[in-house]
């Protein structure tokens, strides 16, 4: 299997069918699904599409479910979009740091397991 960063950009990669791997938040072998780092919701206003490029705004991570959920769950678009739209942000909020703890300690479902 390939390593690669866990920071992909959409144009080429994102897909419909779920990913497998290990999420970067909690380290469960999951399904992934792609987060964008600056949602998608925002790109079309005009801070964003003067401050980032295409390239940078189709910018994520694969990231499990129950990782991916709770991101959205703590904060909203605008507040993602602009104070944690980088992995490392992500990483060093507690409040998510608490949640992806959290996540690391739950079973992983079957249907969230990634196939052989």
């Amino acid at each position: 299997m390939l390593s690669r960063s866990p920071v992909t950009s959409t144009s080429s990669q994102i897909s419909r069918r779920l990913k497998q791997g290990t999420c970067p938040f909690c380290q469960r072998q999951v399904s992934l699904t792609f987060h964008h780092l600056i949602p998608k919701k925002v790109h079309r206003r005009p801070y964003f599409k003067k401050n980032f490029s295409k390239e940078t705004l189709n910018q994520g991570v694969d990231i499990c479910r129950l990782c991916h959920s709770g991101i959205h769950q703590h904060y909203d678009e605008m507040v993602l979009a602009k104070s944690f739209n980088s992995l490392e942000a992500l990483l060093a909020d507690e409040a998510l740091r608490r949640h992806f703890d959290w996540v690391a300690k739950q079973k992983v479902r079957s249907h969230q397991r990634p196939s052989l």
